[in-house]
């Protein structure tokens, strides 16, 4: 009897203690809540989320100074009037011949397939290569002094140096051999045929280095 007894107030207390006490897992006091939170991992700190979750196209660019080099500035060079009416007439003369130079082409290669059937030469290409030749020798006097003098005049412009230098060499080039043309084998060319070939040889490099003088101060003056 004694035995029934305690185990049915056993199994009538045990719920009771069950029930009647349901919040001894789920309630906690403030020291244990505040401990428990004290225990879990630590958050990233605000530096480390900012760079962890910024897109890279917003990430700090450093602006650190570049390194510049200094240029130097061309000093403006002052020409008078008097340099630029040489420096007009110059461009000028240079134009007038281009024309030339191809009436001197047709005329000089009717003498020279007439001197070469040997067959008379024709008048007009005879006058006409002639007076382009003399048109030619003063068009190109005027080129070599107002050239020459331009180039003095701009000794101290750096800018477009070179292509003066350049210009103004091929010009003397082409002088020299327009006056060996002129004087030396245009005499000879009629008597032999290899002074022929070296008159026409001559003369076309001495214009070609003419034209590609002009080209070059030109387009180069662009």
């Amino acid at each position: 009897m004694l035995t029934l007894a305690t185990l049915v107030v056993t199994l009538g207390t045990a719920p009771v203690a069950l029930v009647g006490r349901p919040d001894t897992v789920s309630t906690k006091s403030d020291a244990t809540l505040v401990s428990t939170s004290g225990a879990r991992a630590p958050w990233p700190s605000d530096t480390a989320v900012g760079s962890a979750t910024v897109s890279p196209i917003f990430q700090p660019v450093s602006l650190a100074p570049l390194d510049t080099v200094r240029r130097r500035r061309p000093r403006a060079v002052q020409m008078s009037d008097a340099a630029l009416l040489r420096l007009r007439i110059h461009r000028y003369a240079s134009y007038t011949t281009i024309p030339l130079f191809l009436v001197q082409a047709v005329a000089g290669n009717q003498l020279y397939q007439a001197d070469n059937g040997g067959a008379e030469r024709p008048g007009w290409a005879e006058m006409t290569h002639s007076a382009g030749a003399a048109g030619l020798g003063a068009l190109f006097a005027v080129n070599t002094v107002t050239g020459v003098w331009a180039l003095w005049d701009q000794r101290g412009n750096s800018d477009g140096r070179a292509r003066r230098w350049v210009h103004s060499l091929l010009m003397l080039g082409s002088d020299a051999g327009f006056a060996w043309t002129g004087i030396k084998l245009a005499h000879d060319a009629k008597n032999s045929q290899d002074s022929r070939d070296q008159h026409r040889r001559v003369a076309y490099i001495s214009m070609g280095a003419a034209l590609t003088s002009y080209g070059i101060m030109f387009f180069g003056n662009r």
